[in-house]
């Protein structure tokens, strides 16, 4: 017969190779393993060592759901006299005879379903419905469900992962829950309340390892090739292999334990091997994270790196126990992407993952989403524009069903002290005649008037990123005086002044087209001076435009008149002109 190995005077025959679970125990009595002659139940069984009093009718009374049913339990153990057990032997309790329980969906996203029964097809997972004992739940990408347990325990199961409520049971009619739940794929948070019902038990079983936990906050993970690890943050965790050459299969317990205390993980190898504890990596620095984001189009949260971080694992939930999941990622840095959520209140989780892959601590950070109602988008200036003094103007789209539209006007991207806020704009523009020359920055929001409220309360949305622009001065136009040209010879050369960098257009019409609405020549150049040897004899009108480095432009200047000679002079080197006054062209 075994010796008193001070574990509970219970344990869990199973064929499965990972548990997560807690084990209870009463002062005074002890688990021992089943007597060599005893045989592999075919099912999930209680092993319960005989102290000395115990009858088949109390134990029914304690397991069952009433002490009638002792007949069951002599039934199943061949037991001759069932009011005289032997101390120290074992009596198999049979799971099954125990009262049901049932679990509660608390909340699901995403494509969740359920089977009842082996050989069922899946329905999907409402919030509110019972789960019965069986239930295999699966659970598909981007998804999310959270199952309360009987005794107040919290199971959150993630996206891409199968679970089994293996067993939902309760020791006696009003007695502690049993609770088997067993991990297939993907990963598991779970928050077991603390109890002081002495033989409370959940379980979670992967393929790998046995847990024990008692009013612990923990999370277990399964990878593709099947390693599993675990982290604990609150309570504490033993955790034991479960493969053949390291355990006895008869009795779960009897494999040493590696004890996780709060703040510790560790990882259990594809080949059944458990890890040595290891502190958790700290939380990530999530204080940049700005309280409110605004962009419709993509959810997206940036957290600096952590050192000994190998990848990242993040959660958006609309709740701080993070029961209710809308957003769950893997990420390989601190970049964290997702599809956008509605607006409202959210709260973020972010936990970096070492080398083996164990979570470390999590950072959670409440932040709102706030995109309703959208920003106008910018038309003009373009993002560093330059606009003209006393003549610039801010427009932006206008956006449909909105009441108002708020402009403002700063000299830092911050808008610290802005120079310009109109609120109540009825079209999405602004003119700028009074900005003084300088840098700025310019932002829009769109504003709704609240239903069923005062006119003074409206829903402002987010401001659209702020834009650079600047106010400079327009360049001087040229006067006829600046303009300098040589007349009468076939080459002609005009020059003006100019400040550095500037570049210039230059136009020219015929002499008697004041409108230059027959220009013979339009073009750039890049310094003040322009020359001409091929035009015809004749007189011209010119008239340049000043294009500054800032991206300026002038008004054209005052036509200027010049004259293209033929090349003929008389003796004297004055030009021959015909009667009419225009010089007599070349041969």
């Amino acid at each position: 017969m075994a010796t008193n190995t001070g574990r509970p005077r219970w344990a869990l025959r199973t064929s499965a190779a990972l548990t997560l679970g807690f084990l209870g125990s009463v002062a005074g009595t002890s688990a021992q393993a089943a007597p060599p002659a005893a045989t592999t139940p075919p099912g999930d069984e209680i092993a319960h060592t005989v102290q000395e009093g115990d009858t088949l009718e109390g134990l029914a009374k304690a397991y069952l759901a009433a002490p009638r049913q002792w007949p069951l339990l002599q039934a199943r153990n061949k037991v001759t006299n069932p009011r005289r057990l032997v101390p120290g032997s074992v009596v198999w309790i049979p799971v099954r005879l125990q009262p049901a329980e049932s679990a509660t969906v608390e909340f699901v996203h995403g494509t969740v379903t359920a089977k009842a029964r082996a050989g069922d097809a899946p329905a999907p997972v409402t919030q509110g419905g019972k789960l019965e004992e069986g239930t295999a739940l699966q659970v598909g990408p981007d998804a999310f469900v959270s199952v309360k347990l009987a005794d107040g325990t919290v199971v959150r199961v993630q996206a891409q992962s199968e679970l089994l409520l293996r067993q939902l049971r309760r020791r006696g009619r009003a007695g502690s829950l049993q609770s088997v739940l067993e991990m297939r794929s993907g990963a598991v948070e779970s928050s077991v309340p603390p109890n002081a019902e002495a033989f409370r038990r959940f379980e979670l079983r992967t393929p790998l390892a046995v847990t024990s936990v008692r009013g612990t906050h923990f999370g277990v993970a399964m990878g593709e090739s099947g390693q599993t690890t675990a982290s604990v943050l609150s309570g504490s965790v033993a955790v034991q292999s479960r493969q053949p050459e390291t355990t006895d299969q008869s009795n779960p317990s009897a494999a040493a334990a590696s004890k996780l205390a709060p703040g510790q993980g560790l990882a259990v190898a594809a080949d059944g091997s458990v890890g040595a504890p290891r502190p958790l990596l700290a939380a990530p620095d999530t204080s940049g994270v700005p309280a409110m984001l605004s962009d419709a189009s993509i959810l997206a949260i940036n957290v600096p790196p952590l050192p000994g971080a190998a990848r990242y694992q993040a959660q958006v939930a609309q709740d701080a126990d993070f029961t209710q999941v809308l957003r769950h990622g893997s990420f390989a840095d601190g970049q964290l992407r997702w599809k956008a959520v509605e607006d409202g209140r959210y709260y973020l989780s972010v936990r970096a993952l070492d080398d083996a892959g164990i979570p470390g601590v999590p950072a959670v950070q409440p932040f709102v989403v706030k995109t309703r109602p959208v920003a106008p988008l910018y038309q003009q200036p373009a993002p560093g524009a330059v606009l003209a003094s006393g003549t610039g103007e801010l427009r932006c789209t206008q956006v449909p069903g909105v009441d108002w539209y708020r402009l403002q006007v700063a000299r830092d991207s911050q808008f610290t002290q802005p120079m310009l806020d109109e609120q109540r704009l009825t079209e999405c523009r602004l003119p700028l005649k009074t900005l003084p020359v300088g840098n700025y920055f310019w932002r829009a929001a769109s504003l709704l008037q609240l239903p069923n409220s005062p006119s003074s309360q409206v829903d402002q949305g987010p401001f659209a990123p702020p834009h650079p622009f600047s106010v400079a001065d327009r360049p001087a136009t040229l006067s006829p005086q600046s303009l300098q040209a040589q007349d009468g010879d076939t080459t002609v050369r005009v020059h003006w002044p100019a400040e550095p960098g500037q570049r210039f257009r230059l136009q020219l019409a015929p002499a008697n087209d004041l409108a230059f609405d027959k220009v013979v020549l339009d073009t750039q150049l890049d310094a003040p001076a322009w020359t001409a040897s091929n035009l015809p004899a004749g007189d011209y009108l010119v008239r340049i435009q000043v294009l500054d480095l800032t991206g300026l432009e002038s008004d054209f200047s005052p036509p200027r008149q010049i004259r293209v000679g033929s090349g003929i002079s008389t003796g004297s080197g004055l030009p021959v002109s015909t009667s009419n006054g225009q010089p007599v062209a070349r041969p």
